[in-house]
């Protein structure tokens, strides 16, 4: 089975009970969760006038297509109250596919590996406690490679609960 490794974000509602749900749910209808990162809190990218975001990568081994996958976690991400209303803009939750094992893809619904991937020290830190030596299939890079390389200052912190970022 390929592993699939997506990124869930939050950063409205109850965070933390967010991510616990939408781990729950990706292991009852997307796959098997083999490895979860930490929790981190992190700075908003991209539209940076909005909360702080939760963020953890998952590894998931997933006997589905890409975009099958694609599909599910869609809908998982509307029954826990996902509304589309600005891109990278607020919201209770956000699940990324990040890797779908080493292929590469490019569709009018899906890019994998995903496009700002290697761009995003929100992604790449979490990512680099599960899959430090994974490699880019496009970049021919490891995650610590990239992480390394990475201009992107973003605060990404440890999650605890109490502080912020």
């Amino acid at each position: 089975m390929p592993t699939t490794y997506l990124l869930l974000g939050a950063n409205l509602g109850d965070r933390v009970a967010t991510l616990r749900r939408a781990v729950d749910l990706i292991a009852e209808r997307v796959g098997t969760v083999a490895q979860q990162s930490a929790v981190y809190e992190t700075a908003p990218w991209g539209v940076t006038d909005q909360p702080t975001f939760l963020n953890q990568v998952i590894a998931v081994q997933i006997d589905v297509s890409p975009e099958e996958t694609l599909t599910r976690t869609q809908a998982i991400e509307q029954e826990l109250g996902r509304v589309r209303h600005e891109k990278w803009g607020a919201r209770l939750i956000d699940i990324d596919i990040l890797y779908y094992d080493q292929l590469v893809l490019h569709t009018d619904t899906l890019t994998v590996p995903h496009p700002y991937l290697h761009e995003r020290r929100f992604t790449l830190v979490p990512l680099a406690d599960i899959a430090p030596d994974f490699a880019h299939p496009v970049f021919h890079k490891t995650t610590t490679e990239l992480l390394n390389e990475l201009p992107d200052d973003g605060q990404v912190n440890r999650y605890v609960p109490g502080q912020s970022v």
